[in-house]
């Protein structure tokens, strides 16, 4: 499998996000950790305390044969509110902003398209706060926290 694609999200808990790709058939792996920030090799606990600038994403690897980053963006964007600013439900905090970081500048053309076509779809009555920057290191988060949902609740 030489083809595959990586793609990275913040939608809000990345335990959450993760679970949600884990389920889509031509996703191949998945992992946890964080993005965006300047803070490096953090932990949950620095990422927790605001300092880092880190977003908790989730990084798909997928087959693009099988499926689409275009319908990835789709499932991204249904898996969360992305009219929320540096919040989704009760998690509070800019490590929960909703944001796309994009590998390719495929991936950012057709990120930018996804989110304007649903800004003027009219499905919010309030603007879209996704941020959709470059891709910059990524830092994985513990085992522990791989997979977290599908260890206890056993769906994937």
């Amino acid at each position: 499998m030489k083809n595959l694609q990586l793609a990275t999200f913040g939608a809000g808990c990345f335990w959450k996000t993760e679970n949600e790709f884990l389920q889509i058939p031509g996703v191949v792996k998945t992992s946890v950790g964080y993005m965006g920030g300047d803070f490096p090799n953090p932990s949950y606990l620095d990422v927790l305390a605001r300092i880092t600038g880190h977003a908790e994403v989730a990084q798909v690897q997928y087959n693009p044969e099988i499926v689409s980053y275009e319908q990835l963006l789709d499932i991204f964007w249904r898996i969360h509110d992305p009219t929320s600013l540096n919040r989704q439900g009760a998690d509070k905090g800019e490590q929960y902003r909703s944001v796309i970081f994009y590998h390719t500048s495929e991936q950012e053309q057709i990120a930018r398209k996804s989110k304007l076509q649903l800004q003027q779809s009219g499905k919010y009555n309030k603007d879209l706060v996704t941020e959709i920057k470059p891709a910059k290191d990524y830092y994985l988060a513990t085992d522990e926290h791989q997979q977290y949902l599908a260890k206890k609740i056993g769906r994937c």
